[in-house]
This record gives C-alpha cells, sequence and structure tokens, in this order.
C-alpha cells in the first residue's frame, strides 16, 4: 500500500508523535487493567494492546475538527485523539466528573470537544452514525472528515453494507476503518468471515479498498494519508482494513482459548511499540534520553488522571431523571 501512495513521507516530527500516541495508549491500557486487578475499579475491559499503531497514526493526521466513532474496544482510539485523561478515567469509575457524568461507563465514552463523538456498545453501530456526521460536514461545506473505527466481526452485519452503500451514493467525508485483530470475540476470522481481505467488500460500494500492515507506522501512514485526503477532497469514501493482532482476549479475564499459544507469542514478540522506538532511536528521529522523557511525562498525566477520577464524587440518585428528556433552560 504504501509503495502506491501518493502521499508525502512523514517528517520526523509526525513520527515521533505517532510514538507519543502510542505510548500514552499502552501506558493507558497497563494502568487501567492494573487498577482493575488492584479491585479499584470493577468494569468490563476490552484491551487493545497491540493495536496502538492504528488510531495513532490516524490521529496523527487529523485535526481538532475530525470526528471520530468507536466502538467498546475503543479506548484506545480516544487516547490517541487526545482526548483529556482526568474525565476519562471518571467515566470508568463511574463518577460526576467523567465525560458523562459517570452514567455512561468504559462503553459510553463521549468527549465532542476532542471529537470522539460516540462509543458504542453495539457491534457496527459506530458506522452509520459517522455517516451523519459526515453528511453534517457535507451540509456545512467544511473539509470536516469523520472515522468510524470497528472490528473485522462487524463487516458481517447489516450496518456495515448499509453504510458503506449510503457513504458512497452520496459520497461522504468517511473513512471506514476496520481494525481487523484476527478475532470476533471468540471466533476466529476464517470461522466467522467469508472473504479473505475484508477490503475487497468495498468494491461492491464503488469505493477505494486497501489491506494495510496495522503494525507498519508508515503503511499506515500513506494509506491514511490517501484516505483522509480523499474525503477532504470531496471524492468520498474509503475502507480501510487495517491489519493487527490483540494481546488480550475479548474481554479482561477470558481465557483466549481461540488463540494459540503460538501465534499471540509471535505477535507479542514482534510488538510494534519497542520496534518502533527501536526505528525511530536507529534513524536518528529521537534520542533514548528525549523518548524516556516523553514517557515519563505521559506516566505522570496517567497518575494524575487516575488519582483524580478515582476520588471523583459518584453521582446521587438524582441523575437517574436527568439527561433521560429534553430540560427547560431558564431565560
Amino acid at each position: 500500500m504504501a509503495e502506491l501512495s501518493n502521499a508525502p513521507a512523514p517528517t520526523p516530527d509526525q513520527l515521533v508523535d505517532i510514538y507519543r500516541r502510542m505510548i500514552r495508549i499502552e501506558r493507558n491500557d497497563d494502568a487501567i487493567r492494573k487498577t482493575i486487578r488492584l479491585g479499584r475499579l470493577v468494569m468490563p475491559y476490552y484491551s487493545a494492546r497491540g493495536q496502538e499503531v492504528i488510531p495513532a497514526t490516524l490521529s496523527s493526521l487529523m485535526t481538532d475538527d475530525d470526528k471520530i466513532c468507536t466502538i467498546y474496544r475503543g479506548i484506545h482510539d480516544m487516547v490517541a485523539k487526545d482526548m483529556p485523561l482526568r474525565p476519562l478515567w471518571a467515566e470508568i469509575a463511574g463518577r460526576v466528573d467523567g465525560t458523562c457524568k459517570g452514567k455512561g461507563g468504559p462503553m459510553h465514552l463521549t468527549h465532542p470537544e476532542s471529537g470522539v463523538m460516540v462509543t458504542t456498545g453495539i457491534v457496527g453501530s459506530s458506522m452509520p452514525i459517522a455517516n451523519g456526521l459526515a453528511w453534517a460536514a457535507k451540509l456545512d461545506g467544511s473539509r470536516r472528515v469523520t472515522i468510524a473505527y470497528f472490528g473485522d466481526g462487524a463487516s458481517n452485519i447489516g450496518a456495515f453494507h448499509e453504510s458503506l452503500n449510503l457513504a458512497s451514493v452520496w459520497k461522504l467525508p468517511v473513512i471506514f476503518v476496520c481494525q481487523n485483530n484476527g478475532f470476533a470475540e471468540h471466533t476466529r476470522y476464517e470461522n466467522g468471515t467469508s472473504v479473505d481481505f475484508i477490503a475487497k467488500r468495498a468494491i461492491g460500494y464503488g469505493m477505494p479498498g486497501h489491506t494495510v500492515d496495522g503494525n507498519d507506522p508508515l503503511a499506515m501512514f500513506a494509506a491514511a494519508h490517501d484516505a483522509i485526503t480523499r474525503a477532504r477532497d470531496g471524492e468520498g469514501p474509503t475502507l480501510l482494513e487495517c491489519k493487527t493482532f490483540r494481546f488480550h482476549g475479548h474481554v479482561l479475564g477470558d481465557d483466549d482459548k481461540y488463540m494459540t499459544k503460538e501465534e499471540k507469542a509471535a505477535a507479542i514478540e514482534k510488538d510494534p511499540l519497542p520496534a518502533f522506538k527501536a526505528w525511530l532511536i536507529e534513524k536518528g528521529h529521537a534520542t533514548e534520553e528525549t523518548l524516556a522523557t516523553m514517557q515519563a511525562t505521559i506516566e505522570a498525566e496517567i497518575e494524575d488522571a487516575q488519582e483524580f477520577g478515582l476520588a471523583s464524587p459518584l453521582p446521587s440518585v438524582d441523575e437517574l431523571r436527568r439527561d433521560v428528556f429534553a430540560q427547560e433552560i431558564p431565560a
């Protein structure tokens, strides 16, 4: 994909920014899993460890005005979009200072100020919502783009096909990003999907479809650049199938018996995060000291957010009746 792209090569600053977003995702994921295991958080958690490159690269090319719609395995997408971590942690802890006042939890985070428009617990439902946001951008004449994140299993439901068809008919500025980690819940890809590459399904809807190595920042940069440029220029949607591997089971605590020990070990051995770090240093784009300082800053941000979130008050019972119907605003 990268060889066929017209995308300019990423600058050293862009490459380091992609790494910053990746390490922010990884450190935050590690902190959430540890906090759950310590019993300080009680929540279902769908780790995306191993999938950091995809949203980190896409977000590095997005503006603050660009929007994302994601799914329950989507905290990494939000963190990559530079969503503030304090309200994120407060929300996953069910506290009043959360993005939804503690009433949404980890599967319904939202932060419009960062462009995080919705997190949905319904498989594939990020796509029709993203179409609506893209239609709004087309109506108001902006160059804003919307990204719909989803997993490989979601490509088999009706909303996927309906959304791709409508986006193509209306030439919407939307990018459908399938984070294909090889497993739909507890089902291996080959046991639930009829095509060898999900990107092939774009042909039936008259849009470009590309399969890209979702663990290679350079390949992702080229694919993301082309898709975003196409959307901004009014040329319509793109389907990106980003091949990756999740290091953990479907949900935290899952015994992941549907993965073989060998394939999991091989994927972890090729962890894109340390590999990219080593490449940045080798090519002279960053120093070990610079990246260590960056990581320390991110870890301090996460620790601060964790303490803030867990110290935030729980919502009152009165909140059960709020945000259900429109409330009259006093004159």
